[in-house]
C-alpha cells in the first residue's frame, strides 16, 4: 500500500493471460488496483505517464524483449519500481536485468506469497526514496546513518570506512538485490576485482551475523550480488 495516499496501482505487464488472471486475483486480495498489458511498449507510455506505482514485468513479450523496456523506463526518467517475473533464470540474465534498474527479480514458477513479499519491500524502498530513514532496523541488527552508529544485540560494532560504506549502500537499497557490479561502482568507483568485495562481505558478516556462515542478514543471490534482508 501506498502509505496513506490510497491503495497502490501495480501493473502487470505479460502476455500471458493465465498468469495475468491469476496475479489479478492474489494482487487484488491484498487490496492492490492492477491494472494489466500484454505487450512492453504501452507499458513505456504507461511509466512515463506515471499510471502505476509498480510494475511488475515479464521480459518475454511479443513486441520488445522486457530488458528493452527496462531501459526505456529508466532512460524517461521514471523511478517506478520494477519487478521481473521471468522464466529466464539465468545468471546473466538477473544481473543485466538488475543493473538496467530492475528493483527485483522473481523467477517463474513462483508463489504468490513471494512476489507480495517482494512487492511491498519495493514500495518501502521507493518511498524511503524521497527521505531516507535515519535509523534502520532488521532483527538485532541496528544502523543510525546520521549518527553512523551500528549495533548488533544492543552492543555497539565497529567497521572500517570501506566496510561501512559497503554496509550503508546495502541498507539505502535494503530488501533489494545489488549487482556486484553496482557495489563497486558505488564503493569503489570503478571496475575492481569482484574479490575484494567477498571479502568485505565476509568481514561484514564476522561482525553482524548471528552464524556467518548461515547469514541472515546480508543474503547472496549467487552469481548476482548481495540483498540486506528487510523486515517484511
Amino acid at each position: 500500500m501506498t502509505g496513506g495516499a490510497g491503495p497502490a496501482r501495480v501493473l502487470v505487464v505479460d502476455d500471458e493471460p493465465a498468469i495475468r488472471r491469476f496475479l489479478r486475483a492474489g494482487l487484488a486480495s491484498q487490496g492492490y488496483v492492477v491494472s494489466e498489458l500484454d505487450a512492453g511498449r504501452p507499458a513505456i507510455d504507461g511509466a512515463r505517464r506515471g499510471a502505476a506505482d509498480l510494475i511488475v514485468l515479464d521480459l518475454g513479450l511479443p513486441d520488445i524483449d522486457g530488458m528493452d523496456v527496462i531501459a526505456a523506463i529508466r532512460a524517461s526518467g521514471s523511478a517506478v519500481p520494477i519487478i521481473v517475473l521471468s522464466s529466464r533464470d539465468n545468471e546473466a540474465a538477473k544481473v543485466e536485468a538488475l543493473d538496467l534498474g530492475a528493483d527485483d527479480y522473481v523467477t517463474k514458477p513462483f508463489g504468490v506469497d513471494e512476489l507480495l513479499a517482494r512487492i511491498r519491500v519495493a514500495l518501502r524502498h521507493r518511498l524511503q526514496q524521497t527521505g531516507e530513514a535515519a535509523v534502520f532496523h532488521s532483527g538485532d541488527l541496528t544502523v543510525d546513518l546520521v549518527r553512523r552508529i551500528v549495533t548488533v544485540r544492543g552492543q555497539e560494532v565497529k567497521f572500517s570506512p570501506r566496510e561501512y560504506a559497503v554496509l550503508r549502500l546495502l541498507v539505502q537499497h535494503a530488501g533489494k538485490v545489488l549487482t556486484h557490479g553496482m557495489i563497486l561502482r558505488e564503493v569503489w568507483g570503478g571496475d575492481t576485482d569482484v574479490q575484494y568485495l567477498r571479502i568485505y562481505v565476509r568481514a561484514l558478516r564476522q561482525k553482524i551475523e548471528p552464524d556467518p556462515e548461515r547469514p541472515t542478514h546480508i543474503l547472496t543471490e549467487t552469481g548476482v550480488g548481495y540483498r540486506l534482508q528487510a523486515n517484511d
